[in-house]
């Protein structure tokens, strides 16, 4: 009977991560400093994980937002858009709804991006339904821990309902939307959420220099 293979190990695969980011980011960040945000990436996500089939693929994705805001933060060219980075306690619905909401109607004009200070394990199947019915696809959003590096490339960082867990730095312009929690809730609360969130889309694009 032949022996079944090893298996491979989280580093192993991991590493095809490391070499795609490398080659994205040639010239600019070293291999071993893609390496070390990868690991952590994992690290951070398998903390909350359920499963974790997707975990090396979703600690990729996390990866390169760290390194693109590494890269706005380092002045890299090209990377001059508007930074607004949406962080809530879990990461799981009202950072996620407005994350979506602001990047579908922004179309382009500025870079979006969220956070949870306690991620979930997953986004809240309410949340991805009442945006599915808007017109928004959430299958590729995954809750993601709040990072040193996203936080300093923010222009803008809008809390909605994690306190003084959210932090400030110097510099960047800070929003609370105090907006209610969708977790557990009916869908039509979840619902009226949604419309509650994308009114305050509204006032930020207006607020917002044209492209």
């Amino acid at each position: 009977m032949t022996a079944s293979p090893p298996p491979v190990l989280p580093d192993e695969r991991l590493a095809a991560g490391v070499a795609r980011l490398a080659l994205r980011y040639r010239g600019h960040f070293s291999p071993e400093t893609i390496q070390r945000v990868i690991t952590d990436s994992y690290e951070r996500l398998a903390e909350q994980a359920r499963v974790r089939a997707h975990l090396v693929v979703l600690a990729e994705h996390l990866a390169t937002d760290r390194l693109d805001a590494l890269a706005r933060i380092e002045g890299a060219p090209g990377v001059g858009l508007t930074r607004v980075l949406f962080v809530c306690t879990h990461n799981a619905g009202r950072s996620q709804m407005a994350a979506a909401l602001l990047a579908h109607r922004a179309a382009g004009r500025v870079v979006v991006s969220s956070a949870g200070t306690h991620p979930a394990a997953e986004v809240e199947p309410a949340v991805a339904q009442v945006l599915t019915e808007a017109g928004l696809d959430l299958t590729d959003a995954f809750p993601k821990p709040l990072t040193e590096e996203v936080v300093q490339a923010a222009d803008i960082v809008i809390t909605m309902g994690c306190g003084d867990a959210c932090p400030v730095l110097p510099g960047r312009r800070y929003l609370d939307w105090p907006i209610t929690d969708p977790e557990g809730a009916p869908i039509a609360v979840v619902r009226g959420i949604r419309d509650e969130i994308d009114a305050h889309i509204t006032e930020l694009l207006d607020s917002l220099p044209h492209a």
